[in-house]
């Protein structure tokens, strides 16, 4: 059934009360998103506490039961092997609900965006992967100074998120290595770039990344949730940035952001 159209306001009176209708609705949807999200972030954690807890007691019951009856050890087996897969999932259950809220916070958060020394701000992430992950090599910018238009906080959980993902991908090769650059743009802006040498994928579909809970790599091969570059798209957006992905398989993958920079500041 096709909706019938708005009403065209014919006085300045109508258009300014079809405005306040159309705020009064804005903030119904957001109020019932606040809700929703709260739901998520809070009365969904308890049911999978739950399984996560339970899953060592049972185990140990079925312990208990196999040693009363030793001919049902192979049945102790399985059992022992269910109540694992059903704590996996409960964690990454868990897992993704934490990734959902926080991209839910990134979307609704409050902006102030400032002049930020993006080269000052990601170094200190760069150092601190560096100690866990010495065997990685990095190249860093030869610039001293990269000013960009942003809130703070967002672009350092933006970067943190590239960073990490450059990590788990690379890590493994046999000379990891990971590219942090920064290339002026005739706009005024910059574009933010990180670089690895890891496993790659084909990039056809690439843009799907962006989207909550995609992945291109299967479980076994690497840990996620698929949130991590939904985050980045999202911090992106908000600031009016452009983001691009290319990578190829067993090619590493180059993550770009085209942040706005300091013209008209």
């Amino acid at each position: 059934m096709q909706q019938a159209p708005s009403p065209t306001p014919t006085t300045l009176h109508e258009a300014l009360a079809l405005i306040a209708q159309q705020q009064a609705d804005l903030a119904r949807l957001h109020a019932a998103h606040e809700s929703w999200m709260r739901a998520v972030a809070h009365d969904l954690r308890a049911p999978l506490r739950h399984v996560v807890s339970f899953a060592p007691l049972l185990k140990e019951s079925v312990d208990e039961l196999a040693a009363a009856a030793p001919q049902a050890v192979h049945a102790a087996e399985d059992a022992h092997e269910f109540a694992a897969t059903m704590e996996r999932a409960a964690r990454k259950m868990s897992a993704m609900l934490d990734g959902l809220a926080h991209i839910s916070r990134a979307a609704r958060a409050e902006l102030q965006p400032e002049l930020v020394d993006w080269l000052a701000l990601t170094v200190p992430l760069v150092q601190a992967l560096q100690a866990q992950h010495p065997q990685v090599r990095w190249v860093l910018p030869t610039q001293t100074e990269v000013p960009v238009l942003a809130h703070a906080e967002w672009l350092r959980v933006a970067m943190q998120a590239v960073l990490d993902n450059a990590i788990k991908f690379s890590a493994q090769q046999v000379q990891p290595l990971v590219q942090v650059q920064a290339y002026p743009l005739a706009s005024g802006g910059w574009r933010l770039q990180v670089q690895d040498n890891g496993a790659g994928f084909n990039d056809s579909r690439a843009q799907q990344l962006g989207e909550i809970f995609q992945r291109m790599h299967h479980d076994n091969e690497f840990d996620g949730v698929g949130c991590g570059l939904a985050l980045v798209s999202t911090v992106a957006q908000r600031h009016g940035a452009r983001w691009s992905l290319q990578s190829q398989p067993g090619a590493g993958c180059t993550v770009s952001l085209d942040w706005p920079g300091a013209v008209g500041v």
